[in-house]
């Protein structure tokens, strides 16, 4: 079993996600929706962690250090109220706090993070999952959530990139997606799924509207069940 999935975002009505910018197109709006979806628990890609949370100075393993080569989970707590959850594929962030948003971190590596890496984490008190041996296995990391943690509902609240890679691993159970009344236009901005790759094979995943809600000024949100391929 794995935890209900919903990715959670919002946008301009471009599709591009760049933070500063959809901070001036839009209020608090985001931040209530995800409430309403009553997941308690998030996850977030390297990326946007390193932006908003972690340290600015990354982990450096000493020349010595060896990935850990194998799969792995440590619970340094569990929590009723939700998790904050970072997937970090070599285990690169470093964390001022066990804690992020007031919730118990966990960070999600690869098997290809190092055994000093895993030791820090545990010295701070943050649970990890290990697992896959040179990209993160997402559909078993997720399993973990559930069976070790007890996650039962979770938000995607991350980039593009990790949008699509929990598309692609087929772990979307719903989409929500908020469109801000505002225009980017910008080249090579990031889109609200993104950094898949074309191959000659793709199809586009279809959606199912269930919901439409007007918000507070001028921002729409949208709700889609996750459907099959075209």
């Amino acid at each position: 079993m794995r935890p209900y999935i919903i990715s959670h975002m919002i946008a301009s009505i471009d599709g591009r996600i760049d933070c500063a910018m959809v901070d001036k197109i839009s209020g608090d709006e985001y931040y209530a929706a995800l409430r309403k979806l009553n997941c308690p628990s998030t996850v977030a890609g390297r990326v946007t962690m390193q932006m908003h949370y972690a340290e600015a100075e990354t982990f450096v393993p000493s020349a010595a250090a060896k990935p850990i080569g194998r799969a792995g989970t440590y619970v340094a707590q569990q929590s009723q109220k939700g998790y904050t959850i970072a997937v970090d594929t070599r285990g690169t962030l470093r964390w001022p706090s066990a804690y992020v948003d007031d919730l118990p971190l966990v960070c999600i590596v690869s098997e290809q993070a190092t055994e000093e890496y895993l030791i820090y984490l545990r010295e701070q008190g943050i649970s990890w999952i290990a697992v896959g041996q040179n990209a993160i296995d997402l559909p078993r990391a997720m399993e973990l959530l559930h069976d070790k943690f007890g996650v039962q509902r979770l938000a995607v609240v991350g980039g593009g990139h990790i949008n699509g890679a929990f598309l692609t691993a087929g772990l979307l159970d719903e989409v929500s997606l908020m469109i801000a009344p505002g225009i980017d236009a910008r080249a090579g901005m990031a889109a609200v799924f993104d950094g898949q790759s074309d191959a000659p094979d793709w199809q586009p995943t279809k959606l199912h509207l269930t919901g439409v809600e007007h918000c507070d000024g001028g921002t729409v949100w949208l709700r889609y069940k996750v459907g099959e391929k075209a």
